[in-house]
């Protein structure tokens, strides 16, 4: 009947309508009519089967990670109940960031519409339809079977990318920071990966501190970080409490909260600080967080508080390597340097020992220190680390009698200017990472020999007088916000041919160790409009096999 038709076309030209309940979504449920151990959102689970489980193997089921606001089912455990019982919770999540999608009005775009086959009936419309060189990508009607099923379900439980907010139960991780003003702001997100450091003015009242949630420690330990597979609390690492004089005392047990509370005048445990410390696999899955408080005491004529916040990232089973910078160098932060392993130049066993902060004096970037005494002989070992931007000189006087030996005493002072393992490369950003080969610029080594007048060659002897570094920076990146980046390092020894000096006699010389930064970049012309910049730095194989 036409009736009939007419109703199988309009079938046929309607999509089907997608799962996007997300209290429906299930992707642990794969036994059917059978409860799958540790699903909690297994509709086939009795109350007592919940209460055998150990943990929830999918504890967020969320939709697309792209809309600005969703809705999140939210699945756990109380195991304090008798007998343990699971709970759900159906909750808002927002998207912080700027570039989300406020509404899916193109309903084609849920799911892939199922191909039409071709048969002897349809052959020659799909033959005109897509036999030429270009063809529609938009039909006007959906070719759908009737009798297909709904998409799959569209679950993205996701490990976390360099970038992306760090989801919590509620919303995200909040580090504050001041936005406009030097007033704290709650809504800025910490990104995956991204180390932050920021400090903030907190509008305070000794009256309602107690009221008060950005002055309490439960405001920033009180929400589960979204894992993969689980969720992860944040953990108390350390409480540190701070006088009204600045004095700072750590506190043996961190395990007990402090909640601000009023005596006589005062408002004590108040949060002055908040260090999170993120620890991850190498697959972006958050396996552990940890929060470092510094609490403070207010009075009440304080009006206002400064407070620190900061987060940092460290993967498993690695040590965290210091940076100088993020990408450029800061001013007053060591110079990063490293050496290369035996089988350099291969790219395969190629890998950078970079160099730790004051921890590791002897694999980092450094110049003689100058003691009180100034003798060279007890000088040795006191190092300097070399900080970007300062220009540094010291030095050392040694006192030469005529018992000294010439080769002994020159490898001495080498070991004086250069330290008993001088670097072999240079990091040529603050963030230059160990894998990153061309991030590393090799130090250039010259020598400068001032020959003297001797009487006899063959007793003179030719020690080390100075040793010189030169680091060359120039500003990489934009015109905006330059990024400051090592270029060339050349490391000179000055060596001098010293006459014997005869029985009895002696004689006192100067050593000196110095280091200078220069910038080299080009000054912009009166009048130059210069062209936009692109800020970005290419992988370090991108002309491979070319140099």
């Amino acid at each position: 009947p036409a009736d009939t038709r007419g109703a199988a076309q309009a079938r046929a030209c309607s999509a089907p309508a997608p799962v996007t309940d997300v209290a429906r979504l299930c992707v642990c449920d794969l036994l059917v009519a059978q409860c799958d151990v540790n699903c909690c959102c297994d509709p086939d689970c009795s109350p007592e089967e919940f209460s055998l489980f150990t943990a929830c193997s999918v504890p967020v089921v969320t939709g697309d990670s792209h809309l600005c606001r969703q809705k999140a089912a939210v699945y756990s455990l109380d195991v304090e109940a008798n007998p343990p019982e699971r709970i759900f919770q159906l909750i808002d999540q927002v998207n912080p960031s700027i570039f989300c999608i406020h509404a899916t009005n193109y309903k084609q775009a849920l799911h892939l519409r199922s191909p039409e086959m071709p048969t002897p009936e349809n052959f020659d419309d799909l033959l005109n339809e897509f036999g030429s060189v270009a063809f529609n990508a938009e039909p006007e009607s959906w070719n759908v079977d009737t009798d297909a099923s709904d998409p799959p379900d569209a679950n993205e439980t996701q490990r976390y990318e360099y970038g992306v907010p760090v989801q919590t139960e509620d919303a995200f991780l909040r580090l504050p920071s001041p936005v406009v003003s030097s007033w704290c702001s709650d809504a800025n997100p910490a990104g995956f990966l991204v180390n932050q450091a920021t400090k903030c003015i907190r509008s305070v009242s000794v009256e309602k501190c107690e009221s008060i949630q950005a002055l309490n420690m439960l405001f920033y330990i009180n929400s589960s970080i979204l894992a993969f597979v689980f969720q992860v609390n944040i953990s108390v690492q350390s409480i540190v409490v701070q006088s009204l004089d600045g004095m700072r005392t750590l506190l043996k047990g961190a395990d007990v909260l402090r909640l601000p509370m009023i005596l006589d005048e005062l408002c004590l445990n108040v949060v002055l600080g908040v260090s999170y410390h993120i620890t991850y696999t190498d697959t972006g899955e958050i396996i552990e967080a940890a929060a470092a408080f510094v609490l403070g005491a207010i009075t009440k004529e304080a009006l206002s508080i400064q407070q620190s916040f900061q987060i940092s990232f460290t993967q498993v089973d690695t040590k965290p390597v210091p940076l100088s910078g993020n990408p450029g160098y800061v001013v007053g932060l060591p110079v990063r340097a490293g050496f290369s392993p035996q089988g350099y130049p291969f790219p395969a066993e190629f890998l950078f020992a970079a160099l730790a902060l004051s921890t590791n004096k002897h694999s980092q970037l450094s110049i003689l220190q100058s003691t009180p005494t100034q003798d060279c002989l007890a000088a040795q070992g006191a190092r300097a680390p070399v900080l970007f931007g300062y220009n540094m000189i010291s030095g050392c006087k040694l006192r030469i009698t005529a018992a000294m030996r010439c080769q002994p005493l020159a490898q001495t002072l080498l070991d004086v200017l250069k330290g008993q393992s001088f670097p072999e490369y240079v990091a040529s950003f603050g963030n230059s990472q160990a894998q990153d080969v061309l991030d590393w610029v090799p130090i250039t080594h010259l020598h400068i020999s001032e020959q003297r007048i001797s009487n006899a060659l063959q007793s003179s002897c030719q020690i080390p007088v100075s040793f010189g570094i030169e680091v060359k920076w120039t500003k990489y990146g934009s015109l905006v916000n330059p990024q400051a980046r090592i270029v060339n390092v050349t490391a000179t020894l000055t060596t001098t041919t010293l006459k014997q000096l005869p029985s009895g006699r002696e004689r006192t010389i100067p050593i000196t160790s110095s280091v200078v930064f220069t910038d080299i970049s080009s000054p912009a012309e009166p009048g130059y409009k210069a062209w936009p910049t692109i800020n970005i730095r290419l992988p370090f194989d991108f002309f491979y096999p070319f140099v």
